[in-house]
């Protein structure tokens, strides 16, 4: 059989392949690397986008669908009849973790105003401290999987609180359900997103949402963009009664023109949490893991339904 992985690095990376296992890099959709015939196994770019989905069509013998991503959502639903869909949970959890964690800090700290000063050459310490601080803050995770886990584990030394929520609470583990959101919004100062884009969770950060945040906590998006409407958004970030730190934004890329690039309130990145060195060594030894059980008849793990 054939597996198509999309960076050459890979070859090495994902370790032994089982007799019969043949890999070829297909790094672009529009230049095949052979015959579609007998690619049982295809990992897409990574983030690749609803365009990469077309290739599904030509690819009769597929079985497997191994994303480089912690979320499908582009996938969800177009892959066909027998073929299973699998995300990269886990391999994002440092990565992402660690971006929530700075970004954080970089806002509470007033990094990205020194950074403006620092550009103009301003000593700019009349003009911005005292900074707010994150110690004492109340931290609301929204998504308790496996990402949320690791930003609990690395925010825990700065002598925050936290409180987990997840799809279905999880009583035992001190999990609360979404369902409890609008009682737990009003205690938060810091409200980070880590939920999958889902039907379920498309635009749940609305009007009502925001309104329940308490006047000057921070709201951090890790998640997907379309999770929050982007005009509640912009108009309770305008008002500056919120503050916010996006990785991710709807539409993505954000246009020039798009009033959160002017906000200070507001700290934009282009969707890089996940983009980090260590990516490609982890994503890969998911992907030789995941080659090897589908050659061995075992089961996948990381398995997508529903969404999530």
């Amino acid at each position: 059989m054939k597996v198509w992985i999309p960076h050459p690095a890979g070859r090495t990376l994902l370790g032994d392949v089982p007799p019969g296992v043949t890999v070829e890099v297909a790094e672009d959709a529009s230049r095949l690397p052979s015959d579609a015939a007998d690619v049982r196994f295809w990992v897409p770019p990574f983030l690749a986008g609803g365009d990469a989905t077309a290739l599904l069509g030509e690819l009769p013998d597929l079985r497997v669908v191994q994303l480089l991503s912690a979320g499908a959502d582009a996938w969800v639903g177009r892959t066909p009849p027998g073929v299973t869909l699998c995300d990269a949970r886990g391999v994002h959890d440092s990565g992402t973790a660690e971006w929530v964690v700075a970004a954080i800090l970089s806002h509470l700290r007033g990094f990205p105003a020194f950074a403006l000063a620092q550009s103009r050459r301003e000593w700019a310490y009349d003009a911005v401290c005292p900074t707010d601080e994150l110690a004492g803050k109340r931290v609301l995770i929204v998504g308790a999987g496996s990402i949320g886990t690791a930003v609990r584990a690395r925010l825990a030394p700065f002598e925050v609180t936290f409180t987990l929520v997840a799809r279905t609470a999880r009583p035992a583990e001190g999990v609360h359900g979404v369902d409890e959101l609008p009682a737990l919004l009003p205690a938060a100062d810091v409200v980070v997103l880590l939920v999958p884009l889902t039907d379920a969770t498309r635009g749940m950060v609305d009007e009502e949402f925001l309104a329940a945040m308490p006047d000057g906590a921070l709201l951090v998006n890790a998640a997907r963009g379309p999770v929050a409407r982007t005009d509640a958004l912009v108009a309770e970030l305008t008002a500056g009664r919120l503050r916010a730190a996006l990785d991710v934004t709807d539409p993505e890329p954000l246009p020039a023109d798009h009033p959160l690039w002017g906000l200070p309130n507001v700290l934009l990145t282009p969707h890089v949490a996940g983009s980090v060195r260590g990516l490609l060594p982890r994503a890969y030894r998911l992907v030789g893991e995941q080659v090897r059980r589908f050659a061995a008849g075992e089961p996948l793990v990381n398995t997508v339904v529903d969404g999530y």
